[in-house]
């Protein structure tokens, strides 16, 4: 594969992740006031420990969807040779770990960068969400942060 291609289908894949991540902080940003209103006659603690669980429990969604997109991409383009592979070369390259164990053909090392790149962008994006929606969450429940 070339430089270009590898760059055209990263950033293809880079993209459709990027647009599935925003999606679901997206759907839990906007239903979590729906939640607050159905856990209100519980105790706040379990209702705190309730709506922050849905919150990380679809952030981590996110991402686990986003390495398996990633696994197939790898094995449906020939990068690796099995699933397994592919599933652990995924996540350690989009966690940006990269043990070293696996590497990959030089004609696959830029499109597996941009794996990288995605999970820059998208572990930032997830800890900016989290950081504003508890801040936001504490604020209206009277508690400052």
């Amino acid at each position: 594969m070339t430089t270009i291609t590898q760059i055209l289908w990263g950033s293809a894949v880079l993209v459709l992740c990027s647009l599935l991540h925003v999606f679901m902080l997206v759907y839990i940003a906007r239903n979590i006031q729906r939640y607050v209103r159905h856990l209100n006659h519980i105790h706040e603690f379990a209702r705190w420990t309730l709506l922050v669980s849905a919150v990380f429990l679809t952030v981590v969604l996110a991402h686990t969807i986003q390495v398996w997109a990633w696994a197939l991409s790898f094995y449906g383009l020939g990068a690796l040779p099995d699933m397994s592979s592919s599933i652990y070369f995924s996540l350690i390259t989009y966690t940006t770990v990269g043990y070293g164990d696996v590497t990959l053909d030089h004609n696959y090392r830029v499109f597996a960068a941009m794996a990288s790149v995605t999970g820059l962008l998208n572990f930032g994006l997830s800890t900016a969400f989290l950081v504003g929606l508890f801040s936001r969450m504490l604020e209206k429940d009277g508690n400052r942060v």
